[in-house]
């Protein structure tokens, strides 16, 4: 730095030891709780949202290193002067990545067309420290062409309006590696208040820079992801809808004849996912007076497993129109599943009603046998064999059959209803529901029935969705 003006700026004196020393040592504890909680938080990196918030951490811990540093270079006080190395003995260069490697100073005398780096600056900028500094026309030089405007522009405001340098800019080193530089600059006047020269700090800003590109790219990757689900879950809810019967409240099948079924059903959604599940509940009239009662799971959750479950129900509405056994059509169902581009797994349960006699002729495949309720108590039907559907090719599928009585409940439920503890879920439900047989009795009909089961089931914190199908018979 030219001696006329070092003497105009008095030598800077480290503040108060005490105040920084508690900063440092807050920053530092601050510090040591940010990265102990980003160890904890790691994961696969498969989950946006772990993406986004080990970004944010990393971005967190590169400020409070610079903040940390910055608070002992202000708690020390500027280093002291070397003497200038010998010819044959290299400069030291500063210790990679340390405050000082990324802090250089400058200074550009305008009257004698002097320029003075700091040792610093040459690291940041890769010159050679035997070379002479640049001169302000030369700086640009490092800079990347898109760039070059700003800077000019920032000097040009400093030595013309004497207004403050505050913005940053990229560079290219020698050696082909571009880093960010931020540039805090002023002038300094001479006594007739002219601009004689302009003193400047960079800073090598690059790691902070890039831990916030990557902070905003994995916010851009959040919204894109939430977008996706958003717009998934809306279709899938949209199929859902459109493929499960339409009918609320109760409903009475077949439509003519005294010894009919009072129907009720709910869908109930999981309360831990936002995606819809591949759960569905059908009853439907078919040729001959007689009922059709289903319910069933496709395991999975979104628009696929939805397609695939309107796949299903579809086709076994067809089937059950035709006049396919309970066992026949769930072996058809399973062939259907196996065949698919998509392979999946399900579960279903297939009953068809005869009210002229009051027999449930019914199958399953892997899925909670029906349950019955008479006169205040309730029980499991035997369950025939059944795989899950999509398990095996060519599996057969056995068949029950109940005789039914006027005033019985015929309960259909999938198997998220209930969190397993120590059962596994569909346990778990069942003995519940079974529970629930003295208020079952009291139910006038089976929408008041279902109402008793959202009661019981509605609050849960089930990780699926579920259904439930209530068929009471009539007298």
């Amino acid at each position: 730095m030219p001696s006329h003006l070092s003497a105009d700026r008095p030598a800077a004196q480290p503040p108060g030891r005490g105040p920084v020393d508690t900063l440092i040592s807050q920053t530092r504890r601050l510090k040591g709780d940010v990265n102990a909680v980003r160890r904890e938080a790691q994961s696969d990196g498969s989950d946006p949202q772990d993406r986004w918030q080990r970004a944010l951490y990393d971005l967190a811990l590169h400020q409070l290193n610079d903040l940390d540093e910055h608070l002992a270079q202000l708690r020390d006080g500027p280093p002291p002067p070397t003497a200038e190395p010998a010819a044959t003995e290299p400069p030291a260069a500063p210790r990679r990545g340390s405050l000082l490697s990324r802090v250089g100073s400058a200074e550009w005398n305008l009257l004698t067309d002097e320029a003075s780096w700091s040792s610093e600056l040459y690291e940041i900028l890769g010159r050679d420290p035997a070379a002479p500094p640049l001169t302000l026309d030369e700086l640009p030089s490092l800079v990347l062409d898109a760039d070059r405007p700003k800077l000019t522009a920032m000097v040009t405001d400093c030595l013309v309006d004497a207004q403050r340098i505050d913005g940053e800019f990229q560079i290219v080193r020698p050696d082909g590696e571009v880093r960010t530089v931020h540039m805090m600059g002023e002038p300094v006047l001479d006594t007739d208040g002219s601009t004689a020269s302009m003193w400047a700090v960079l800073r090598d800003v690059s790691e902070l820079r890039r831990s916030q590109q990557a902070v905003s790219e994995t916010r851009d990757s959040l919204q894109r992801h939430r977008h996706r689900a958003q717009t998934e879950h809306r279709l899938a809810v949209e199929l859902q809808e459109a493929v499960l019967p339409p009918w609320r409240g109760t409903l009475r099948l077949p439509h003519q004849g005294p010894r009919s079924l009072d129907l009720a059903a709910r869908y109930l959604p999981s309360s831990t996912s936002a995606l819809v599940g591949g759960d569905w509940y059908d009853a439907l009239e078919l040729p001959g007076g007689e009922t059709l009662l289903s319910v069933g799971d496709l395991t999975g959750h979104g628009v696929t497993v939805t397609s695939g479950m309107a796949m299903l129900l579809g086709a076994l509405r067809g089937m059950a129109m035709a006049g396919t056994r309970p066992g026949q059509l769930m072996a058809w169902l399973n062939q259907l599943l196996d065949t698919t581009v998509q392979p999946a797994l399900g579960s279903a349960v297939c009953c068809r009603y005869r009210p002229e006699t009051r027999t449930l002729v019914w199958a399953q495949a892997g899925h909670p046998a029906p349950l019955l309720f008479r006169n205040g108590t309730g029980r499991r039907l035997n369950t025939p064999d059944g795989v899950l559907l999509g398990a095996t090719s060519g599996a057969t599928y056995g068949e029950a059959e109940e005789t039914l009585e006027a005033g019985d409940l015929i309960v259909l439920h999938t198997d998220g209803l209930a969190p397993g503890r120590e059962e596994s879920p569909g346990t778990a439900a069942v003995h519940r529901l079974l529970d629930l047989a003295p208020r079952f009795a009291e139910a006038h009909t089976a929408q008041d029935c279902v109402r008793t089961v959202v009661e019981e089931f509605g609050e849960s914190e089930r990780e699926d969705d579920a259904c439930v199908l209530i068929a009471r018979v009539t007298s």
